[in-house]
């Protein structure tokens, strides 16, 4: 889609609220100003009045429930990568005992959904063989299905690898790539009515890190979501069951990831659940300055607080309990609950 304005909201909760506002995706964020954003210019703060009724309509629609997760409140996905060379915690979880019990400590803790990886994703990161992906992803799936109704996210490009963690007990896929990499995913998604999460990513992981460069970040990534979205809904997926997310840390610098930070909230416009991962990423190193992975965990959290008060409604995390107690303490104060 080609438009000429894009229109971000500016989320407030609590009171006093604006006569004229009205209730994010009928959550009680609420929205009476918007932020207008036009190629080469500079961005202007106008009335909710002045937003086409197009963008304010999918402001306020619902998002659909998925998976039982209901979006009124935030969702946690936590992240359980069982590769040998992930970022954070390659090799922590590669053996299936590991993984089993780090996935069991999680669900104590209150994670919403588990997302598992057999493909490790970070800068530089060459593609795994699908049997061996498999091999990876199968038997802890299983493992957890079997004590477990916890829903399980498969985190792969591949629709093979779909195919075997669906059996293996799988409910959803998170593709990195948007849909760009395998051309039989989207329709496997759609066949089997799997709900998906559909990312922005500039190049590859072996590449993406190289030079990233954006005429307007904000806008060329709405684009491309914003198509991804409506190229899944044409093969048959259910918009209801497509979430978005805007990629932090993938083919962008330090400023693209902090301006989409700053700026999470355009993305409502998509109309559909916004997730944001930004657990332990270089963008903390950068700014506060700390090496350890272990340390990265308070900017982990801060960051996904930020993106919080701006209405995102998934925050995939490493760590659960302690972002849990943040988020918990976050909607008693703004919710009152």
């Amino acid at each position: 889609m080609n438009m000429n304005s894009y229109f971000r909201p500016i989320v407030r909760t609590g009171s006093p609220r604006s006569k004229n506002s009205i209730f994010l995706a009928e959550t009680k964020y609420w929205i009476s100003e918007a932020e207008e954003i036009k190629l080469g210019e500079t961005a202007k703060l106008i009335s909710i009045n002045d937003v086409p009724d197009w963008w304010k309509n999918r402001w306020v629609e619902k998002r659909s429930d998925i998976l039982g997760m209901e979006f009124g409140f935030p969702k946690l996905m936590g992240i359980l990568n069982v590769t040998p060379d992930s970022f954070s915690d390659g090799g922590q979880h590669f053996k299936l005992d590991a993984a089993l019990n780090q996935a069991k400590f999680m669900e104590e803790n209150g994670v919403d959904i588990i997302d598992i990886g057999g493909e490790s994703t970070r800068p530089g990161a060459l593609t795994v063989p699908i049997l061996e992906e498999i091999k990876r992803i199968e038997p802890v799936i299983k493992g957890i299905s079997a004590r477990s109704k916890i829903p399980i996210s498969i985190d792969t490009r591949k629709s093979e690898v779909v195919s075997a963690a669906r059996r293996a007990g799988a409910s959803m896929v998170n593709d990195v790539s948007g849909f760009t990499f395998d051309p039989k995913l989207l329709f496997y998604c759609s066949k089997y009515k799997l709900p998906v999460c559909v990312m922005h990513m500039q190049g590859s992981p072996e590449d993406m890190q190289n030079n990233p460069k954006y005429e307007n970040i904000l806008i060329e990534v709405f684009d491309f979501l914003e198509n991804q979205i409506s190229k899944l809904v044409q093969a048959g997926i259910s918009k209801d069951h497509i979430i978005a997310d805007v990629g932090i840390g993938f083919g962008k610098n330090l400023k693209h990831n902090l301006t989409l930070i700053k700026n999470i909230s355009l993305f409502h416009g998509l109309g559909v659940p916004l997730l944001l991962g930004v657990s332990r990423k270089s963008i903390i190193s950068n700014v506060a300055k700390v090496e350890k992975l272990s340390d990265r965990v308070h900017g982990s959290v801060s960051l996904a607080i930020s993106a919080l008060g701006q209405g995102v409604q998934i925050f995939r995390v490493h760590d659960v309990a302690e972002t849990k107690q943040a988020f918990d303490l976050w909607v008693a104060v703004n919710f009152g609950e």
